[in-house]
């Protein structure tokens, strides 16, 4: 199969590029700059040239692939609703070159965009008052017209150099001098590792149903306070609670946008449906030999 990746050279894309190689599938990669375009070289992936603002080049490159996998999204979360709009847009065009087609177009989400403090399933909608929730939205009508789209939703990545929003937080205690949590702690963050992600995407575009979502989810919820303990001792800082209306001042949009909701998903669906089995390593024993974490 001949696969059109968006966010090939990135950290989730990367992995994702390897899985399908290794699955004997074609891949072409769409690069906005020439850095991006020598290493997906290297790695054996086409180049194609681009960028999630060139509507009419997105369109290009899915009509001339037999599936597509949309991972690329501007993480500038100072400008996050902005990059949303990006994001529904590029969706927009991806999909309307497979109208009517048959060829599967996976669109990322985030567990996230389900409204927090319960497990969330497969089946739970987003969030309306979430931005990124307009991507599974326009992934929706897309279907209504005859495309076949899925969602993969992530939770935190990791392996031993990233783990998603973590790495923020490892990069605030190294600016503060303390390791931060927010009231108690026992708020909760899902977990995957990078290669079960990776394996997860593979199979969405191989056996993945229109309208779809499928939880990349390894483990349900990890508490904040056990991240933050694991990364005050890796670095050799204090672990310190701060209180939500400390939150945002500590750990800026971060603290009004994640580091005190509790956002647990479950993953079992997504097992059931596809033969999904994570067998990477866990976060917290990722975390106490991340390379990011030494002192």
């Amino acid at each position: 199969m001949r696969v059109f990746v968006t966010g090939a050279s990135g950290f989730i894309g990367s992995a994702v590029v390897q899985e399908l190689i290794g699955a004997g599938h074609q891949v072409i990669g769409l690069a906005r700059s020439d850095a991006s375009a020598k290493a997906l070289s290297a790695a054996g992936v086409g180049v194609h040239r681009g960028d999630l603002e060139d509507l009419e080049s997105l369109r290009r490159g899915a009509a001339d692939s037999d599936g597509v996998i949309h991972l690329a999204f501007i993480h500038d979360f100072s400008k996050y609703d902005a990059n949303c709009e990006i994001d529904r847009r590029a969706i927009e065009a991806l999909g309307s070159a497979l109208i009517g087609s048959g060829r599967r177009l996976i669109v990322s989400s985030g567990t996230g965009v389900v409204a927090p403090g319960r497990l969330a399933t497969e089946e739970d909608p987003p969030s309306s008052l979430i931005p990124r929730g307009a991507s599974e939205e326009t992934a929706a009508a897309l279907v209504a017209r005859g495309v076949c789209v899925s969602i993969v939703r992530l939770p935190q990545v990791h392996d031993l150099y990233k783990q998603g929003l973590i790495t923020l937080l490892v990069d605030i205690a190294r600016e503060k001098g303390v390791s931060a949590f927010v009231g108690d702690g026992t708020n909760r963050w899902p977990a995957v590792h990078l290669s079960d992600a990776a394996h997860l995407y593979a199979l969405a575009l191989e056996k993945g149903s229109a309208g779809a979502r499928y939880h990349a989810v390894a483990e349900e919820g990890v508490r904040l306070r056990d991240i933050a303990e694991v990364i005050g001792r890796r670095l050799n800082l204090p672990v310190v609670a701060k209180s939500p209306e400390e939150a945002a001042g500590h750990f800026g949009w971060l603290g009004l946008f994640a580091a005190g909701r509790d956002v647990p998903a479950s993953s079992t669906l997504t097992r059931e449906r596809l033969g999904w089995l994570p067998v990477g390593s866990a976060l917290i024993p990722d975390l106490e030999l991340a390379h990011n974490l030494e002192p």
